[in-house]
């Protein structure tokens, strides 16, 4: 299957000087972005105890608050597909604006709005609405990179443009990662409880603002621009043109989707709580683990990216995921038995295979045409995190009740439906 980058970008085989700009943009600003959804789950236990009641169980405290974190994920279809019609329809670019101000300002009020203990149940109602408002934004901002990179760039830097677009995601889980460890660092507990948490979610705020004035230096893609000018907009409606004819396409993409997710919410973003609460890190120690393990990963996303193009994107899909699987055996049995050198040695190794998750963007991009590539890839990935996204962190609070270590036994399975799905990308849609 040609892709239409190829024609545009006129058998272009290096990057421009827009193309570099286009995509430290993109991914800076995608970073600021991430950081507002993902700085929820480092005070995921701070959250439990300051909006819910102070009499409640600390194990439902805790379900509690990671089900309005749930909330955010079962929203993101609504903003992803009704985001992916008109960016299909209108244009790439008029997207990013709405979602960043819907993904900001909801961060903003978080830090500003009163507790449990100042308006009651009220405090938890308004959480879960912040939190929908929320996924409504990253639905449609996620997809929309994707595809706004991957239209700029030449068809043979596809894979590397995708691989450091997500490694600026992971960017922002790294400075969520580093305020709340310069946080721990400078706060007690007490201190953090009585005020300091809202701290992380003002700057968030300030962040998105940030994010705002850097993407109005973006342009519309080539891709775009060319099928208004050829006048190959689709007439009918995206989506039902993507179910009608791109249904395998749907399925590996969601396959990859959910792959993908148990590398972000599991491997990183979960397991400073893992650490502090099953094997008795510090919160310096957990979060200083995390950061490095967030680096590898992205070190991991552009190696990965540049091998992909290369090498072939279904190749490095295989050999990634079978990667992180090993590497999961090894590291998650070794937490309480080994030194605490080792397991960072083991955990920063497991951080550099997830780095395959950033090529699975560039996989999806290859199995749908340009004319509804933004609702195949976002139909595909949202409705697919709503659904494995929200049931993933309760799942594994679920399996940790039965064993420290239960987050392997959700990890292990996802790496062997990741590689069965890879190899059926590799069979239909690998050129």
């Amino acid at each position: 299957m040609k892709s239409q980058n190829a024609e545009v970008a006129a058998d272009r085989k290096l990057l421009t000087r827009e193309d570099v700009r286009t995509l430290m943009l993109s991914s800076f600003g995608g970073a600021l972005e991430f950081y507002d959804f993902v700085i929820y789950v480092f005070y995921a236990k701070v959250l439990s105890e300051l909006f819910f009641p102070a009499g409640l169980n600390p194990f439902w405290a805790m379900l509690n608050t990671y089900g309005i974190f749930a909330a955010g994920y079962l929203f993101r279809p609504l903003g992803g597909i009704v985001m992916a019609h008109f960016g299909d329809l209108l244009g790439r670019k008029r997207l990013f604006a709405l979602s960043i101000m819907m993904m900001a300002l909801p961060t903003l009020f978080l830090g500003l709005m009163p507790t449990f203990a100042t308006i009651g149940y009220a405090a938890p109602v308004l959480l879960l609405i912040l939190r929908m408002i929320q996924g409504v934004a990253i639905g449609g901002e996620i997809p929309a990179a994707w595809t706004f990179v991957s239209e700029h760039v030449p068809e043979k830097h596809v894979g590397m443009a995708n691989g450091f677009l997500t490694a600026g995601l992971s960017l922002g889980i790294l400075l969520g990662s580093l305020i709340a460890l310069v946080m721990a660092k400078n706060f007690s507990s007490e201190e953090i409880l009585e005020g300091a948490w809202r701290i992380p979610f003002i700057l968030g705020g300030l962040f998105g603002l940030l994010t705002l004035y850097l993407r109005s230096y973006l342009h519309e893609t080539p891709v775009f621009k060319a099928m208004q000018q050829r006048k190959e907009l689709v007439t009918e409606m995206p989506v039902k043109v993507l179910i009608k004819k791109h249904k395998t396409a749907v399925v590996v993409g969601m396959l990859l989707t959910w792959f993908l997710t148990g590398c972000v919410v599991v491997i990183l973003l979960a397991m400073p709580q893992l650490l502090t609460g099953s094997f008795g890190f510090s919160s310096t120690q957990a979060f200083e683990m995390q950061s490095t393990a967030i680096v590898m990963q992205m070190l991991g996303c552009v190696l990965y990216g540049l091998l992909a193009d290369r090498l072939g994107t279904g190749r490095m899909l295989i050999g990634g995921i079978a990667f992180t699987g090993l590497m999961a055996v090894l590291f998650y049995p070794a937490l309480g038995h080994y030194s605490e050198g080792m397991i960072f040695a083991l955990y920063m190794l497991l951080g550099l295979a997830t780095g395959v998750a950033g090529i699975i963007s560039a996989a999806m991009i290859r199995m749908f045409p340009p004319a509804i590539r933004f609702t195949g890839i976002s139909f595909s990935y949202n409705v697919a995190y709503a659904v494995v996204g929200a049931l993933t962190l309760p799942l594994v609070q679920w399996l940790s009740s039965f064993s420290p270590i239960g987050a392997m036994y959700y990890i292990l399975p996802l790496c062997i439906l990741g590689l069965l799905t890879a190899c059926v990308f590799q069979y239909r849609y690998q050129r």
